[in-house]
């Protein structure tokens, strides 16, 4: 019996002929083997192109080609009916003629135990829709960042390079390029994925100030604003529908207020993590995207040479002012590698209660640069740059072996009228080495010296910074190094935080001892600072002693030891032999 819907007269079998001769896909019926025993137009046409003979008497042979597991598939599609295969992509590449489709979609059902039915359709144009879908999300993906899934820098210059386009006479916008202060410390001491959570945090919390819009900003503004991150500690934002370069330091002002507000991590810590910003407005910028993002970042590092947590406007002199650093970081990479570098030495004499001077109290140690070409070059120049391009590791390091070995040849040359203690000052970069302490001890075994006439010198500044930092003071400490407060002036509020610092000397700042003589309240705090030093078991230099009333005053005040070009400018090592010889007879 029939089923109901099944045509069971002459009229209604010849329709569904008709129906399936003219239906615009193809339809190909055969047997388990592959045998055609019916197809219609659509699938000749459809099929023809991967005819190389001419004959469409097997499947499985004309889609060989392109489908050549067609046949395994059905071999092993046990079961009595079912989709053998559904939707399969079939390329037909160089068999394609001009015109005609690229891609056939083919699905092959069986209908029963020894039938198949294989229909093919033209899937070209969805392939082609497929492949502009996933175009697109690539772009989109190549231009977003994987971490705070803002925009990056690529998407960024091109949002600048089409508002840089527009015609004069269209509202105005900025760029503000930001970046972190301190974030390396930050990473280096609570981890990769503290360091990933804060900058996701900061991201949002960008685009959180952003929004609602300012009503500095015109609504109506074409590109609108676009915040992004463009490296690994450095976001920028785009702010159109300004009416004035003061409108756009009025929102970085605001960013910068937000984004100084201590950070919540998952894990209960609670981290202030402040930002440096330079700002181009549009107006002032090149005609390049790349070009105002450089100078923005020229900007920036401005803000950060100022202290950070600042917003520099950018002005044309910057750029010069960077391509001197530029040229000045150049040189001076070839300069640790040529040994045009050396170190000079200035004395550190001892303020003896009796009124006498002991000239061989100790010495610091001072980098200079000896350029091929523009001789001598001062340490203002060069110590910065060396700070901001990461050479001043290299060059610290250099400089306390130099000295290491000048001292200890000091005391074969003049014994017990050497000095007795080298300075050196301290960076950043070598105190975040979590290795340097051994480099020290390493540096001191080679040269013979005892740990005890090392002195390690800070500022203020480092030394009270951050946890890391004291860290590895202690362990310098355990080796046996002494180390010096250097540049110390900034009033009571230092004295009153001066314990916690684990530091053996106080050197006050020459801003303070170039006033001692004449400055009532100068003297006042030069014997605060004296007395706590004393009561915490500290000793005192006085520093930039240029007068002997100068160094009356400081005496005066128990001050245990002064430096400056009273006693002696920094001399190498030659000429230093020469200033301890003389100077010794005097002091006996």
């Amino acid at each position: 019996m029939q089923p109901e819907n099944q045509p069971n007269t002459p009229d209604a079998y010849e329709a569904l002929v008709q129906f399936l001769y003219r239906a615009p896909i193809g339809l190909v019926q055969c047997s388990l083997d592959g045998t055609v025993d019916m197809l219609n137009p659509m699938s000749s046409s459809l099929l023809m192109p991967l005819v190389r003979d001419g004959s469409m008497d097997n499947l499985f042979t004309v889609l060989q080609g392109v489908a050549p597991q067609l046949r395994g598939l059905a071999d092993s599609f046990a079961e009595p009916s079912g989709a053998v295969c559904e939707g399969l992509r079939l390329q037909l590449g160089d068999a394609a003629t001009p015109g005609a489709p690229q891609w056939l979609s083919l699905s092959v059902l069986k209908l029963d135990p020894s039938r198949l039915m294989a229909v093919v359709t033209d899937a070209s144009h969805e392939v082609q829709r497929e492949q502009e879908r996933l175009a697109k999300r690539l772009k989109t993906a190549a231009r977003t960042d994987a971490l705070t899934r803002m925009p990056n820098r690529e998407a960024l210059l091109e949002q600048a390079q089409q508002m840089l386009g527009r015609p004069a006479g269209s509202s105005g916008f900025a760029l503000l390029f930001m970046n972190c202060d301190r974030f390396r410390q930050i990473n280096d001491a609570l981890g990769q994925s503290a360091g990933d959570r804060l900058l996701v945090q900061i991201g949002e919390r960008v685009r959180a100030t952003l929004r609602p819009p300012s009503d500095r900003i015109d609504p109506n503004a074409g590109s609108g604003q676009m915040a992004a991150r463009v490296g690994a500690d450095e976001f920028a934002v785009l702010l159109d529908g300004l009416r004035s370069r003061e409108d756009a330091l009025k929102i970085a002002l605001r960013l910068l207020e937000a984004l100084a507000r201590p950070h919540q991590l998952p894990s209960g810590q609670e981290i202030t993590c402040k930002l440096s910003m330079g700002l181009v407005w549009g107006a002032d910028a090149g005609d390049f995207a790349g070009e105002m993002l450089r100078d923005a970042s020229i900007a920036m590092v401005e803000a950060k040479r100022t202290g950070g947590n600042h917003c520099t406007m950018f002005e044309p002199a910057m750029r010069e002012r960077a391509a001197r650093r530029a040229d000045i970081e150049s040189d001076l990479r070839l300069a640790l590698v040529e040994e045009q570098l050396f170190v000079v030495y200035q004395p550190v004499v001892g303020l003896r209660e009796d009124g006498g001077t002991d000239f061989s109290a100790g010495v610091e140690a001072l980098v200079r640069w000896q350029h091929p070409a523009r001789g001598v070059v001062p340490p203002f120049e060069f110590i910065q740059v060396a700070e901001e391009s990461g050479l001043i590791g290299a060059l610290g390091d250099f400089v306390l072996r130099r000295a290491c070995r000048d001292f200890m040849a000091w005391q074969r040359e003049l014994g017990s009228g050497a000095p007795r203690l080298l300075a050196v000052n301290l960076s950043r970069a070598q105190l975040a080495q979590p290795d340097w302490p051994a480099t020290v001890q390493q540096i001191l075994d080679l040269e013979g010296m005892h740990p005890s006439q090392l002195q390690l010198e800070v500022t203020e500044s480092l030394a009270a910074q951050d946890q890391q930092v004291q860290d590895r003071l202690h362990e310098l400490k355990a080796i046996g190094i002494t180390l010096a407060l250097d540049d110390f002036g900034t009033g009571y509020s230092s004295l009153s935080s001066l314990h916690q610092l684990p530091v053996d000397t106080v050197k006050i700042d020459r801003s303070f001892v170039c006033q001692a003589d004449t400055s009532q309240h100068h003297r006042v705090l030069i014997e605060a600072t004296v007395k706590v030093a004393q009561s915490l078991g500290m000793n005192t230099v006085a520093e930039g002693i240029e007068t002997e009333a100068q160094a009356a005053a400081v005496r005066g005040q128990q001050c245990a030891k002064g430096q400056g070009y009273l006693f002696s400018r920094p001399l190498t090592s030659p000429a230093l032999l020469d200033w301890l010889r003389a100077a010794l007879p005097a002091a006996a």
